[in-house]
């Protein structure tokens, strides 16, 4: 699971896309790149988000920056509203 994008289904933050960095049990912890980065990643349940599975949507998170995340999910955020 680590290392795919997914979408908040709950929470103030629903709908918003986030990369899960770390699996701990019932709970991810999320990063965005801008406002949860690295060193504040967000706990989320499993039951509240939806892994995104679609295409080649993974990312190695062994060395990634801040910069890097935001950068894939614009990305992604940008091909699904050219479709």
């Amino acid at each position: 699971m680590t290392g795919f994008l997914a979408y908040s289904l709950a929470g103030h933050d629903k709908g918003a896309v986030y990369l899960v960095i770390e699996d701990a049990g019932d709970y991810v912890y999320v990063v965005d790149g801008a406002l949860r980065t690295l060193d504040r990643p967000k706990k989320k349940n499993k039951r509240h988000i939806q892994i995104i599975k679609k295409g080649n949507q993974r990312m190695d998170i062994s060395s990634v920056t801040n910069e890097e995340i935001k950068h894939f999910i614009k990305l992604y955020l940008k091909g699904i509203k050219e479709v």
